[in-house]
């Protein structure tokens, strides 16, 4: 019985996404201490970012939609912060019962809090590294992103 073995494209693949689990989970832990003293989570934090990114109010579907993520995890974050002021749902004229998320003046307070304090620490991961790597980077990372989602050639 033969054994189905990785290509060297496949097996180097595999390291670099070993590589990027272990990546995300001390991305996410720096990120909560980064931001803790904001009353954030990474998690709240991303899901600001997406709010405050947006051309326009949008839904928590359409929010996970674009950060790939559980509609019902990014549903029970949005609620939190709702909770505590951060957000407010407002009547959807195209869906009744699918609510806009819109920040509030104190989340926008926040969310720009929070990224005056990533500009050092970005800059200070990024210390040591090219612009081009960085870019190489992240169109491998796109590039991979495409084909999970079914978008990406073949």
């Amino acid at each position: 019985m033969s054994k189905t073995k990785r290509t060297p494209a496949g097996e180097a693949l595999t390291g670099l996404i070993l590589d990027l689990f272990r990546a995300n989970s001390l991305l996410l832990t720096a990120g909560d201490r980064l931001v803790t003293s904001l009353g954030l989570t990474s998690a709240r934090w991303q899901i600001l970012g997406a709010i405050a990114d947006a051309e326009r109010p949008e839904p928590v579907a359409w929010l996970a939609r674009n950060l790939g993520a559980n509609r019902q995890n990014v549903q029970r974050i949005v609620n939190d912060l709702e909770r505590d002021g951060l957000v407010v749902f407002e009547v959807n004229p195209h869906h009744r019962r699918a609510q806009l998320v819109v920040l509030t003046e104190k989340g926008r307070q926040i969310y720009d809090a929070a990224g005056r304090l990533q500009v050092p620490w970005v800059n200070d991961l990024s210390d040591g590294l090219s612009v081009k790597e960085v870019e190489i980077a992240h169109r491998v990372l796109n590039a991979l992103r495409d084909r999970l989602e079914g978008t990406g050639g073949d």
